[in-house]
């Protein structure tokens, strides 16, 4: 079974599992597939908005979709949850990201 198979299966039986809702929008991107992994990435930030790393990641593949402007959006949002969370690493490499696109 592939990995976005055996994922899919686990969100089938728990729709609420952000690891695997995340590792499923990973794996999207990994294969090319953007929109996909761009629908998962809202997915658990929807269902899990303090999952921190789906906020960079979804970032991340929004740029490489040529969607700056909604890259940084979503950064923002991420430095507000890591803020609200204290998650100061992740609010530094966000950050830096963001001055990176001004």
């Amino acid at each position: 079974m592939d990995k976005i198979a055996m994922l899919t299966e686990i969100l089938r039986q728990n729709p609420g599992d952000a690891f695997a809702r995340y590792g499923l929008a990973m794996a999207y991107a990994a294969e090319g597939s953007s929109e996909e992994a761009l629908r998962e990435f809202a997915e658990t930030i929807e269902r899990s908005p303090d999952y921190v790393p789906a906020y960079q990641m979804s970032a991340q593949e929004l740029l490489k979709a040529g969607r700056g402007e909604e890259a940084k959006a979503r950064l923002r949002a991420g430095l507000a949850v890591c803020e609200r969370t204290g998650n100061g690493h992740a609010a530094s490499e966000m950050g830096a990201m963001l001055e990176e696109l001004g």
